[in-house]
């Protein structure tokens, strides 16, 4: 399987309107090329972009929705379009991320679970996501997760658990915390024995300077490729039997110890 991952500039100059007509051409572009392609959290917005989430707030089969199901089925890819400020039924807001099959249907949604700000932002303004999510890739079952999920490898137990063989993240993660990012994304690689397809954006959300540096980790915890600040498209190719091969040479996931005694008093 090959896999893009395009990491979008957020230019507040730019119109959520505009940037989505340019990223249905980034996509429409990886015909032929990908099977998989990712793109970042909250693109259309920004991830920092608090000020506009209500305005911008979209149902789930909304604006993004709809151009991003056609890019899906132009490009004839399977396409985890990032993620949206959706706007839930009971008015409530949820960052999710959205799955397209390569006939352009929605194949799964995604409600983040670990909200970032602690006590502003994000955390505040939506409401928390409960639900672990895979999507049936063929050969390479998909776990997803988003940005400040990366934290919490607990997470990410539940999605092998699952039957994930990779975990896509995409993320509007800030430049002053790279290599958080970097180092993270290669410990849930290693201590999951899984791929890891961590995509990022670059630019700035509402003036939060962006990291870049997306990048793709092999179940070993080898860094793939990865990206540098700019806006910039990487394809690697994934080999499903090397998550086997890996699992079965260094058995680590058959060591798991789910529960220990309370400590003495």
């Amino acid at each position: 399987m090959r896999a893009s991952l395009i990491q979008i500039a957020v230019d507040p100059d730019e119109s959520p309107n505009s940037r989505r007509a340019r990223v249905t051409s980034l996509v429409a572009g990886q015909r032929g090329v990908a099977d998989l392609v990712i793109l970042p959290e909250l693109w259309p917005v920004g991830a920092f972009a608090y000020e506009s989430f209500e305005a911008e707030a979209e149902p789930l089969t909304g604006p993004t929705h709809q151009a991003m199901a056609k890019a899906a089925a132009d490009a004839g890819v399977w396409l985890h379009a990032g993620s949206i400020v959706e706007r839930a039924p009971d008015g409530a807001l949820y960052n999710t991320a959205l799955v397209f099959s390569p006939s352009g249907d929605l194949v799964a949604s995604y409600r983040k679970i670990h909200r970032f700000g602690f006590d502003k932002g994000e955390a505040t303004m939506m409401a928390a996501g409960d639900e672990l999510v895979t999507v049936p890739l063929p050969g390479l079952p998909l776990g997803v997760a988003t940005c400040y999920d990366l934290r919490f490898p607990e997470l990410f137990r539940g999605l092998v658990d699952a039957g994930a063989l990779a975990f896509a993240i995409p993320a509007g993660w800030p430049a002053r915390r790279r290599d958080h990012w970097t180092l993270l994304a290669r410990a849930r690689a290693v201590e999951n024995q899984a791929y890891v397809l961590a995509c990022s954006t670059a630019g700035s959300h509402a003036g939060v300077p962006q990291a870049g540096h997306s990048l793709v980790v092999d179940p070993w915890g080898e860094v793939l490729a990865e990206a540098g600040e700019a806006e910039e498209t990487l394809t690697v190719d994934l080999d499903p039997a090397k998550v086997t091969t890996t699992r079965t040479q260094f058995p680590a996931l058959k060591d798991r110890v789910l529960a220990t005694p309370p400590p003495r008093p």
